[in-house]
């Protein structure tokens, strides 16, 4: 049988254009029927990691961060939700939306990862964040995500707590870091090649087809 094609995903739970990215991504390789030759891995990028556990409102990180206009963030806000409808996400914006600290997240899933569960957890995730309103900085939703995909919640949670699964996350994400990864979503294939930003579902399809029918 032929080596799967390996795809390592660097993304931020509570980035939207990661998972318009990753649901790209996921049409290409069913639309090119390539489901058993690929195999996805995701690997922790955290957009603010000094975001205090309070949050902060996303209008006023935005402007913050970024210099958006309020306009700008309509617009930007009205395209990602279009995009997501696209693919039957949901991106439910709000004025009381908050951005989060999502270190937590990013532990568990890389302890998801054991159990061929990391994809379902993050989209677990990125759904509660971005589609039911919900703290994924917070233990509860942390549980309910874990839930939500068939985890032990009781033993996965531990993880949070343990220095080990903390230090691998912090080295994986200063991995990244050192390879010139600035920006997510990156898209690394078989750790050779990558793509930046939410590529256009043919765009995946044209990289995929080449690396598959080598």
């Amino acid at each position: 049988m032929t080596e799967k094609l390996k795809i390592d995903i660097v993304s931020d739970v509570v980035c939207p254009w990661c998972t318009i990215g990753y649901k790209r991504l996921e049409k290409a390789i069913q639309e090119l029927g390539f489901q058993d030759q690929v195999e996805i891995e995701w690997q922790p990028f955290e957009l603010n990691p000094n975001m205090p556990a309070e949050g902060q409102n996303v209008n006023e990180h935005i402007t913050e961060k970024y210099g958006s206009t309020v306009e700008q963030q309509k617009e930007s806000k009205q395209n990602m939700t279009e995009i997501g409808e696209e693919f039957g996400f949901t991106f439910d914006y709000f004025d009381e939306m908050r951005m989060v600290n999502t270190f937590d997240a990013h532990i568990l899933l890389e302890y998801a990862k054991d159990s061929g569960k990391q994809t379902d957890l993050k989209m677990a995730l990125t759904k509660a964040f971005f589609s039911d309103r919900k703290d994924v900085s917070k233990r509860d939703i942390l549980k309910e995500a874990l839930e939500t995909v068939g985890l032990n919640a009781e033993e996965t949670l531990t993880k949070l707590d343990d220095e080990e699964a903390q230090k691998e996350v912090r080295s994986k994400q200063n991995y990244w870091k050192s390879l010139g990864v600035t920006s997510v979503p990156t898209v690394v294939f078989n750790r050779k090649s990558a793509v930046t930003g939410a590529q256009p579902v043919d765009t995946f399809k044209q990289v995929l087809s080449e690396l598959i029918t080598k």
